[in-house]
């Protein structure tokens, strides 16, 4: 197979504690958005971990701010509590770890309804209004990848901007929050039109069935135990499940959920204690969101460097960095891996994996998947 051309990225302790997203450390937004001011809406928490989103406070804290060719954030909503229908122009991806989530779709949210649990990951299609509300009886928790950097903000439903005109709070037309009297915006300055019903006519419509496809389940999953070089591997052995896109999978036999582009592949990723994926690198943009246990990322094959963390906390790899993944609590660990672009990612193995992994009978074919060493390393 021929070598992967990647740069090496040496990280800092500096730059890999900067890259640390902690869920203690965070800091809430509750008006990142203007239907803050909504009763129903009230006390609903966003967070930007990666690039800022589509916060409408230019005063929110976002911890990591490179380009990685996507923004990740966070919904966190008390029982109750309502998110109220918008739209992006680009994915928005809600990757569900705590809570139950009521998510509705269309022009006025009655085009269909889908009941989010943890484990559960959901696209929701591009220029489609959308909306969700927590009805579990505990504050939920959601991590939110949405598809480039710059994300182009977000439309409101009419509805929405209505009901925040009547409670004095208006949008600018560069998507800023002003202030102004109940029903009556401030003067001078241009506001956000809301679209027209013929805007809305136009905009697509998609039903149950449809929605469905895009919506993956722990039960919909399909776990590779082989996705990696190093799957018989000492310190390696961790298992694959693809939902979006085919992102950094060796198993040529795995297909995800959801194929359209995203700008980015969603998958999980599980490893027993002791076990995980053996030094790699290559050149695409990466985090890792923590579900369940708890993790160390190593990275640097020389003058190694380590960041360890447990649930809900993140972390983003330095482009063409050396990592490795270990499961290091006393349960099995689960995390979410966001990577960036719409294709394949291959990886490039430290020559000790690839060395070991040929022992044990497998190496990888020119097109970068697993295969038998004896058919495909016959010279």
């Amino acid at each position: 197979m021929k070598t992967i051309e990647v740069t090496a990225t040496e990280v800092t302790a500096e730059e890999a504690e900067q890259r640390t997203i902690r869920r203690a450390e965070l800091v809430p937004d509750r008006s990142a958005f203007i239907d803050t001011v909504l009763p129903q809406c009230a006390g609903k928490e966003n967070y930007a971990l990666i690039g800022p989103g589509v916060s409408e406070n230019p005063d929110q804290v976002v911890p990591v701010t490179a380009p990685h060719g996507f923004n990740l954030g966070v919904a966190a909503l008390p029982h109750g509590i309502t998110n109220s229908l918008h739209l992006h122009f680009t994915a928005e991806v809600f990757s569900c770890m705590s809570g139950k989530w009521l998510f509705r779709w269309g022009v006025d949210g009655t085009d269909g309804e889908a009941l989010i649990e943890p484990g559960d990951v959901i696209s929701i299609p591009t220029w489609v209004f959308r909306g969700f509300t927590n009805v579990g009886s505990d504050d939920g928790w959601m991590f939110s990848s949405l598809g480039q950097d710059e994300t182009g903000g977000i439309l409101w439903a009419p509805s929405v901007l209505a009901a925040a005109g009547e409670m004095g709070k208006f949008l600018s037309a560069n998507n800023e929050m002003v202030d102004g009297e109940p029903g009556q915006p401030p003067e001078g300055v241009a506001l956000t039109e809301p679209l027209s019903d013929a805007q809305l006519a136009a905009l697509p419509r998609f039903g149950l069935d449809q929605m469905r496809e895009r919506l993956a389940q722990p039960g919909d999953l399909h776990w590779s135990s082989s996705p990696f070089l190093d799957s018989r591997l000492h310190g390696g052995g961790a298992e694959l499940a693809l939902v979006i896109g085919y992102g950094i999978t060796e198993d040529r036999l795995q297909n995800p959920k959801v194929y359209n582009p995203h700008g980015f592949s969603i998958a999980w990723l599980r490893a027993e204690p002791g076990q995980g994926v053996s030094a790699h690198r290559h050149d695409a943009s990466q985090v890792f969101m923590v579900m369940d246990g708890r993790w160390r990322i190593t990275l640097n094959r020389e003058n190694p460097v380590s960041s360890e963390i447990g649930p809900l906390d993140t972390f983003s790899v330095p482009v063409g960095a050396w990592r490795q993944i270990e499961s290091i609590g006393d349960q099995t660990g689960q995390l979410v891996v966001m990577t960036g672009g719409d294709g394949r990612v291959l990886l490039e193995w430290d020559d000790a994996v690839v060395s070991a992994a040929r022992e044990q009978g497998l190496s990888r074919d020119t097109n970068g998947y697993l295969a038998p060493s004896a058919i495909v390393d016959r010279d």
